[in-house]
């Protein structure tokens, strides 16, 4: 009979009834007992309380018995930790069972029982097992100290168990070494920094030998350990090639991946003109094609790693496009990848059979397959110029089927082709206006309209067609607004006398009766344009446009690196870092593949965030009206080198300076024409409220005055420099930087690298409006052009002088950097001891004087725990700070320090510091007339004390 008759019976009294048969003589009966046990846990009963009689029956010697009542044991224990200590005797002494797999499954036990209690007592067996001769024994033992890390990494560290697993890289049982490395792997990850697995050549050795012969998992782990070893040069780089090639033939598809992985990353070491390269990658090839005969599951997961892997390296897969042809079968999403692929091996020598794929595809029932397809054979037409023509005539016979979504994607891509190949395929422009009315998607519409505009010179009916769509206005999308006002604007420039009545009426929509910011700013740009200076306004509007790229979508080149490196994971099938989907990723390390042959760069960099300091800087985050503030940043270099001048009526606002002449120079000047358009730029004021300039006698308003500061020394206090703008986040631009002072002045002290593929030039910066005025006091000086995998070194003195809004936290600042490539935003946040100035040390009097004047509310109490300075080497520390001591006096034993400093806007910031003999906590009460800044010098009073 079968075991599911134990999961059939619901009878009551049931606990009890097992209690007796789990004490029963009969070896039989007890074992049946437990098997009940296992079986109503399983459903989910509650069994908990069979704790003591499950436990004693752990003295046998039937395997199945044990088997059973250490499956209880696992799933119990950590509910009942104190009952658990009662197992302890029988690991240890099933640890020396001279049956291997029963010491197998004591240690397996061992590793799967998360109870602090009893992992010291697990210690001394384990060690034994790490030792054992049996080489099963020895494997689990390996993989139970991953676990027991997890639970106790420093018991695990003072145990010496690191440095066994490190010895058993090099046993003789190939199943052990790859346990070793996936044990040391993991515990790697959580540990960045630690180097735990230190590959050198002889290592690698050993692994590459491991790898013939142990299990297909084994294979896994030893080939992805591989991946993160740098060789030191190509010679050595080709000789592990040949030695993982072979797995390419592996029949599981994760061995296969994992050799992908591996392949492409040491590849990059390899000199192109070698022979053994071009060899390479023709065995590349058939795996990958073989991978695609699978189910449609495993089939999708290769398709996706396949598309990153023919963006770095087309030439592996050129001429196997006929594998990516797609099956009437395929699931839709298998489909679509294909498509995808399709497009991105396109080429002159196979352009016409794809586009005969496509065309057939176009036919199909599957509506979002046939408009992808339909994208497609647009897509082929800019990446390949000489298909150009046939794409056309093949898009404009879809046209002529007349059904409606396929008429309206041909319509966005032709809208491409245009862009592509100017006064090239004009004459297709009459079929298009013919389907004008069965237009309904946003997207056509507003293409259909982008080339009316585009070519009105040559449509004689466009002010009819655009009148046409104007009628319902209001409920287009403000896709199909924009472009509507964009292509009447054209209209109007191209013919001045015929369409005047139609541009005012799209003007007065736009921006008297439309609620979109976007819409209304656009039709106040143009308005202004066309009645100041309509010679200007036709060389903006009608100006020569760039032409599109072939590729729009490929991955970004340090991404795609890294993405490269995560082969055969979720990271290579998201397409995402993972940083982007791992949950307190502390521990995720960006890779990068290593330089071409002979550079030797490092393949792994850790990441950004655990080089920070405490207060790590984050993408900027949402605050108040910031995108106004950042968007109202005029980033052109100021040439001035001095400090600005003090702000006397108030914060002028700047337009950003990204369209070259400057906004300033669009938006200036008499409105003329309509007076609403007056009245609604007049309303705006010229300067900031009077409020933020106000002078105030105290509490907040302090904290706004203008004030200009002295400048600091160079305190005790220099931490290192933190990542503000990660690579990834900015196009390849990498900041690092940290504030410091020197010779009286704030500066802010960066490393600029070019990661991207393309030289960076003119860089600009800017700073938002925030709690303490900082702004640049003079451009940032990077005067070479920063080639592609270089760095720079910039300092920015920082003045006190300028706008002021309150930010939160209090000493965030929110930056623009502008270069020739885009504007990046970062914030990050700066130790409020930058501020203190050099004249923060207040007379006795005055002291205790300002102290009563403070009212209690304003005082905050703070503890500075494990600081194991005295009083006066404390002293001595803050004042290099600008902390100063007024007064010391000992009460029983204790030292109070009594303390001044003053921010550069003129707040004073009054402190009483006690600190106990032999008691590294300190307490610290602090009073101010602004009480918003007391976090923050806490902070800074911790990070100098601590530092």
């Amino acid at each position: 009979m079968t075991d599911s008759k134990y999961f059939t019976t619901t009878k009551k009294g049931e606990i009890f009834e097992l209690k007796a048969e789990l004490n029963s003589d009969k070896k039989e009966k007890k074992k049946e007992a437990v098997k009940k046990v296992i079986a109503s846990m399983t459903v989910g009963k509650d069994v908990s309380a069979l704790f003591p009689d499950v436990v004693n029956c752990m003295q046998t010697d039937n395997l199945e018995l044990k088997k059973l009542v250490y499956l209880y044991l696992m799933n119990y224990a950590k509910s009942q930790p104190d009952m658990a200590i009662m197992a302890v005797n029988t690991f240890v002494k099933d640890c020396e069972d001279p049956n291997p797999l029963i010491r197998a499954l004591a240690v397996r036990t061992m590793g799967c029982i998360r109870v602090d209690k009893i992992t010291e007592y697990l210690c001394e067996p384990l060690r034994k097992c790490l030792k054992d001769e049996d080489p099963y024994v020895r494997k689990t033992a390996a993989v139970c100290v991953a676990k027991l890390h997890d639970i106790n990494a420093q018991l695990v560290e003072d145990q010496g168990f690191l440095d066994t697993l490190k010895d058993l890289i090099s046993d003789s049982n190939p199943m052990v070494v790859a346990n070793a490395v996936a044990a040391l792997s993991e515990i790697a990850e959580s540990h960045p920094n630690s180097n735990l697995l230190d590959l050198n050549p002889q290592t690698i050795n050993k692994l590459l030998t491991a790898l013939n012969e142990c299990t297909e998992w084994g294979q896994i782990f030893i080939l992805d350990c591989l991946a993160n070893y740098t060789p030191r040069d190509d010679r050595e780089s080709q000789s592990i090639c040949e030695r993982v090639t072979p797995r390419l033939s592996h029949a599981n598809s994760a061995v296969v991946l994992s050799a992908v992985k591996v392949l492409m990353k040491f590849m990059e070491m390899l000199p192109k003109d070698l022979d053994y390269y071009g060899t390479l990658l023709k065995k590349l090839a058939p795996p990958l094609v073989t991978l695609l005969s699978a189910e449609p599951e495993l089939q999708y997961v290769a398709l996706r790693n396949i598309n990153l892997i023919v963006q770095r390296r087309p030439e592996i897969l050129k001429h196997e496009m006929k594998v990516f042809f797609v099956k009437y079968n395929d699931p839709i999403y298998v489909k679509l990848e294909k498509l995808d692929i399709m497009i991105r091996l396109a080429s002159q020598a196979n352009i016409a059979q794809v586009l005969a794929e496509l065309k057939e595809y176009a036919t199909e029932v599957d509506v979002d397959f046939v408009r992808k397809a339909v994208r497609a054979i647009g897509r082929c037409a800019i990446k390949v110029e000489q298909s150009a023509e046939r794409c056309v005539s093949t898009l404009l016979d879809l046209i002529q089927t007349k059904v409606n979504y396929v008429v309206q994607e041909a319509i966005v891509v032709i809208k491409d082709i245009f862009r592509k190949y100017p006064n090239k395929y004009e004459s297709v422009i009459a079929t298009l206006c013919e389907n004008l009315d069965s237009l309904d998607e946003p997207e056509a519409r507003a293409a259909m309209i982008w080339i009316v505009g585009e070519y009105a010179e040559r449509i004689d009916n466009a002010d009819e067609l655009l009148e046409s769509f104007l009628e319902g206005f209001h409920d287009e999308s403000t896709q199909v607004q924009l472009q509507l006002l964009t292509a009447i604007v054209k209209l109007f420039l191209k013919k001045p006398t015929e369409t005047q009545e139609l541009v005012q009426q799209v003007l007065s929509l736009a921006t008297q009766d439309s609620d979109n910011p976007d819409l209304r700013d656009r039709g106040y740009i143009y308005w202004r344009l066309l009645s100041t200076d309509p010679v200007a306004a036709k060389e903006v509007v009608l100006a020569e446009k760039p032409l599109i790229s072939e590729e729009t979508d490929l991955i970004e080149p340090t991404l795609l690196e890294e993405l490269i490196c995560h082969i055969g994971t979720l990271a290579s099938v998201y397409h995402k870092p993972p940083s982007a989907f791992v949950e307190g990723s502390r521990g995720v390390q960006h890779k990068r593949l290593p330089g071409s042959a002979g550079s030797g760069e490092s393949v792994e960099s850790p990441d950004p965030g655990a080089a920070a300091t405490e207060t790590p800087p984050a993408v900027i985050p949402s605050q108040g009206d910031l995108l106004g503030d950042l968007l109202n940043l005029d980033l052109t270099p100021t040439t001035t080198t001095g400090p600005p001048p003090p702000t006397t009526s108030g914060m002028q606002m700047g337009a950003m300076d990204l369209l070259g002449g400057g906004l300033d120079s669009l938006l200036g000047g008499d409105i003329g024409g309509n007076p609403a358009m007056g009245a609604a730029f007049g309303a705006a004021p010229a300067t900031m409220p009077a409020s933020f300039n106000a002078p105030g006698s105290g509490g907040l308003d302090d904290l706004f005055d203008l004030g200009g500061g002295v400048g600091m020394p160079m305190g005790a206090l220099n931490p290192p420099k933190a990542v503000w703008l990660p690579a990834m986040k900015a196009k390849g631009l990498e900041i690092s930087g940290v504030f410091v002072r020197r010779a009286g002045v704030i500066q802010m002290e960066m490393t600029l690298t070019n990661k991207a593929m393309s030289v960076m030039t003119d860089f600009a910066i800017q700073f938002n409006r925030n709690s303490f005025g900082l702004a640049p006091a003079g451009p940032l000086q990077i005067l070479t052009p920063l080639s592609p995998n270089q760095s720079i070194e910039a300092a920015l003195p920082l003045s006190t002088v300028g706008p002021v809004m309150k930010m939160e936290p209090l000493n965030n600042l929110q930056v623009a950097v502008k270069n020739n490539i885009d504007v990046f935003y970062f914030s990050c946040q700066y130790p409020i001891s930058m501020l203190f100035v050099e004249d923060g040390k207040m007379e006795r009097q005055v002291f205790l004087a300002t102290w009563k004047d403070i009212p209690n509310d304003n005082e905050s109490q703070f503890q500075i725990k494990d600081c194991h300075l005295n009083s006066d080497a404390a002293s001595n520390k803050l004042q290099s700070s600008n902390i100063f001591t007024i007064a010391k006096r000992t009460v029983e034993g204790q030292d109070m320090l009594y303390q001044s400093m003053k921010l550069t806007n003129g707040i004073w910031v009054l402190a009483e510091l006690r600190v106990q003999a032999g008691n590294p906590n300190y307490t610290i009460s602090l009073k101010c007339r602004a009480p918003e800044v007391s976090q923050c010098v806490f902070q800074n009073y911790e990070a100098v004390l601590k530092n």
